[in-house]
């Protein structure tokens, strides 16, 4: 095992411990430091994560063609109602004025997975980071992590867990 100490321009190597696992220590083992040099002090500084793993990409949202689940206005209990999500009443109204008699849009076309009205659609149909930003204040990088995260359950609760369109949504949001 080793521990860099000193930024990177000294690298520790804890013999004890490594040869304490393997069962050959002996009671004379010291810690032994060790200065870095030319191309291992630059590997060393190209290595963002822990355990020479590079740092892990977080998750940016984007909507996929051809899914539609965030359409499916009435989606159950486990779902906010528009009052719980409104505090405008015409937006309530509006919202609810959308929710077809299978709880779809109405202005969401099943066949070709679309909205007709995509163009001129409500503000509460836009998920995009610089609306939500504009109107909550709420950061790329938290509206990335929440998006994703809503829209992950929003699919599987539509389409299900091993459904293609969350294998979509899943390659496009690493991409």
């Amino acid at each position: 095992m080793s521990q860099a100490i000193g930024g990177a321009s000294s690298l520790t190597l804890l013999w004890p411990v490594t040869c304490k696992a393997k069962g050959r220590t002996s009671p004379n083992s010291k810690v032994k430091t060790v200065k870095l040099v030319g191309l291992e002090k630059e590997k060393l500084k190209q290595k963002d994560g822990g355990f020479g793993e590079t740092k892990k990409k977080e998750p940016l949202w984007q909507c996929v063609q051809d899914c539609g689940a965030c359409c499916k206005l009435s989606k159950g209990p486990t779902f906010a109602t528009p009052e719980e999500i409104f505090d405008n009443p015409s937006d309530i109204e509006l919202y609810t004025s959308m929710v077809g008699a299978d709880g779809w849009c109405i202005h969401f076309d099943k066949s070709t997975r679309s909205c007709s009205i995509y163009e001129d659609r409500p503000y509460f149909c836009r998920v995009e980071p610089n609306i939500f930003e504009n109107l909550y204040g709420i950061t790329n990088r938290k509206f990335n992590k929440e998006a994703c995260s809503f829209c992950k359950d929003t699919i599987k609760a539509i389409y299900g867990a091993d459904s293609e369109e969350l294998d979509r949504f899943n390659k496009a949001i690493r991409s």
